[in-house]
């Protein structure tokens, strides 16, 4: 059966809620935080393949990759244009790089990444070019383990939305409402007026988790929705919905379940983002801060 826009004959009515509804608590949220043992190496703690990045677009690939370490991965691979190389290395050295050239390098280098990798972010800065397309293709279709879909990677999805019926493994996809008008053909006054509903029958439709991106936030998935209760305006800037998918994506890593990593990695963004604007303020903040503050977010949960 093809799958048609979601629209409801009263796009006005009140939000409709197929399950259970909740709201963010921060003793759960912090308590749902993966355990770290003194015995311990790299490998425990994921490997994250973050395909991200075009050219005059590297900063997207470095705040994604960035954000995954810092929510605790323990090790980070950025698969990227050959022109990124440079600047990503200089940014991120804790980082690996993989870069291709050309169509034949891409592919050859994507099968290796695949067999390292443990979770997969794709889209932040990606572009919308025919390799981008084919990288969007070859994941959904060949990787079947936890991922997250984003930016480019929604938008490139929109035009070949066939691609949701074929992937297997657990999916988290985070589009903000414009991204989310292009995957369902609903205006943006539609969606807006029912964030909740719109996540979790998007996630009933294509049985994956549904990162709603508004103020506030809806995780949806197919039995309940959760209502995010961090985050402020200032977090409304260039690179934010990067550092919330490498947060999300660092959290898979480490094995947590699809959902509650959409759950906590949505809460630690908005916290970090809380406890920046705190000192920054919001005017200024900027999506590098939201990093470099996902420590002291996560930190009463580390000491519990």
């Amino acid at each position: 059966m093809t799958k048609g826009p979601m629209r409801t004959d009263k796009p006005s009515q009140k939000p409709l809620f197929y399950g259970k509804t909740e709201k963010m608590e921060e003793k759960i949220m912090l308590d749902m935080l993966p355990k770290r043992t003194a015995r311990s190496h790299k490998g425990i703690y994921g490997k994250v393949l973050c395909i991200a990045g075009s050219r005059n677009m590297a900063g997207a690939a470095y705040l994604c990759g960035y954000a995954a370490l810092r929510t605790g991965a323990g090790m980070v691979r950025i698969f990227t244009p050959e022109a990124n190389r440079i600047i990503l290395q200089t940014l991120l050295p804790e980082a690996i790089m993989t870069t291709y050239e050309d169509r034949d390098s891409m592919l050859e280098q994507l099968t290796e990444a695949f067999s390292w990798a443990d979770t997969v972010a794709i889209g932040p800065g990606l572009g919308k070019s025919d390799n981008s397309a084919v990288l969007l293709e070859q994941v959904m279709k060949k990787w079947n383990h936890p991922m997250v879909v984003d930016a480019d990677g929604l938008n490139l999805l929109a035009e070949r939305m066939e691609l949701l019926e074929q992937h297997e493994g657990p999916l988290i996809v985070t589009p903000h409402v414009g991204e989310f008008s292009r995957l369902t053909g609903l205006t943006m006054k539609e969606i807006s007026e029912n964030i909740p509903g719109q996540a979790q029958a998007f996630a009933k439709a294509y049985h994956c988790i549904c990162v709603l991106k508004d103020a506030p936030s809806a995780i949806g998935d197919p039995d309940r929705v959760t209502v995010n209760t961090t985050g402020n305006n200032g977090m409304s800037t260039a690179g934010s919905g990067d550092v919330l998918t490498g947060i999300i994506a660092g959290l898979l890593g480490q094995r947590m379940d699809a959902e509650d990593a959409a759950r906590l990695g949505v809460w630690l963004h908005g916290r970090a983002g809380d406890l920046a604007a705190e000192r920054e303020g919001t005017y200024g903040l900027l999506a590098r801060h939201l990093i470099e503050y996902l420590p002291q977010a996560m930190r009463k949960g580390e000491e519990s």
